[in-house]
Parts: C-alpha cells; sequence; structure tokens
C-alpha cells in the first residue's frame, strides 16, 4: 500500500506565546499536518490545552489539525473539539473502557479517528478496532512531555501494523510520535509508518530547514 508521506510537528515544542504565527510557519515550510497534544495531567503527568486553543487556531491555518488526546475518558470531549476545528481525534486504548464507542462517536462528529497504543501496550489490544479507524498512532516515547528518545523497539508494532493491513486490506495510515529526528524518521518510515509526529527537531532553530531535512530523509 503505497501512502504519502507526511510530516506532523507537535506544537508542544513551539512557542506557546506565538502560536499563530509558529502555526503559519508550518504551514508557509510545507507542513502536512499540526500534532496538537491534548494532557489533561491525569491519563499523563502533565498539562496542556484544551479544545479553546484549537478554536484560536483554526482561523489562521487551512493545515490540518491532527489532535492527540491524552487524556481519560476521551469520548466526553468528542464534541467540544469537532465543533472547534479538529480534524482528526487521536485516543489511547487505555484511556477509556470503551473504545470502540468513542471511535464511533469521533466519526459521527465527522472526525477522522485514530487508536493510539503506549510503548508498553501490544497490538493485540487493538486488533478489533483496526478496520474502523483512519489512522493508528504508535507512541515511540511514554506519552506526557516532549524531548524524550525514541524507543527503535516499537518499530516492531509498526511492521506488525502494516502487515495486519495488508493481510486484512485494510487502509489505516500509521503514524509515530516521539524521538523523531533526521536520524530516526527513516528507521519509522522502512519499519511501515508515513506519518511522523516531530516536535523538538522541528522547532529548535530554523522550522523550515528541519522540515526538510526530515523531508529529505523520507
Amino acid at each position: 500500500m503505497n501512502l504519502k508521506n507526511k510530516i506532523a510537528p507537535s506544537i508542544l515544542s513551539a512557542d506557546f506565546g506565538k502560536f499563530a504565527e509558529e502555526v503559519k510557519k508550518l504551514e508557509g515550510a510545507g507542513a502536512d499536518l499540526v500534532h496538537i497534544d491534548v494532557m489533561d495531567g491525569h491519563f499523563v503527568n502533565n498539562l496542556t490545552f484544551g479544545a479553546g486553543v484549537v478554536a484560536a487556531l483554526r482561523p489562521h491555518t487551512r493545515l490540518f489539525f491532527d489532535v492527540h488526546m491524552m487524556v481519560e475518558n476521551p469520548e466526553q470531549y468528542v464534541e467540544e473539539f469537532a465543533k472547534a476545528g479538529a480534524d482528526s481525534m487521536s485516543i489511547h486504548v487505555e484511556a477509556t473502557h470503551h473504545i470502540h464507542g468513542a471511535l464511533q462517536a469521533i466519526k459521527n462528529a465527522g472526525m477522522k479517528a485514530s487508536v493510539v497504543i503506549n510503548p508498553g501496550t501490544p497490538v493485540e489490544m487493538i486488533k478489533p478496532v483496526l478496520s474502523m479507524v483512519d489512522m493508528v498512532l504508535v507512541m515511540t516515547v511514554n506519552p506526557g512531555f516532549g524531548g524524550q528518545s525514541f524507543i527503535p523497539e516499537m518499530m516492531e508494532k509498526v511492521t506488525e501494523l502494516a502487515q495486519i493491513r495488508e493481510s486484512r486490506a485494510l487502509n489505516f495510515e500509521i503514524e509515530v510520535d516521539g524521538g523523531i529526528t533526521d536520524e530516526t524518521i527513516e528507521q519509522a518510515k522502512n519499519a511501515g509508518a508515513n506519518v511522523f509526529v516531530a516536535g523538538s527537531f522541528v522547532f529548535k532553530g530554523d522550522v523550515a530547514e528541519n522540515i526538510a531535512k526530515l523531508r529529505e530523509k523520507l
């Protein structure tokens, strides 16, 4: 299956005081998606943005908003984020007792639905919902904070997902998030990923130059 390679910079590493400018900069630099990390201080030990930030950014860019919900019971926020202008919502299988219903709610709200697995969670846990998702996000670090090191063992899961996708004739994309740099992106691509979340690497220094470096490796 030949899916387009996409770069999804994470605004968790952007300058919070200049969000609108930073997002415009990403669009100008050729980013494919904007990855927005929502954390509730419960599912992970960090607190970030809510739907208000998504709504505030929406008028400033036409880029696809890839919202990653690192929150408990994500189903309760679906309508709010859909109204705010999120294009896709990624929810953790570990964060809800009703993964099927939660993904269904995301689809019904008009967004694309994605399921996420943490480093300690096997692919087995999400097999029952693979036919209904647009994307699977494999965490390549433990969620909660930016700037962590890539866990290479996670590539086995990416390969397993690519094989399942082929054998079942499914068409979900495979996204990787955590420690993605110009050194690790190739490894992730070779394993079968096609959407790459990069935070610290993109925002340290020249954004356009850093995105071009990632693109070059793809």
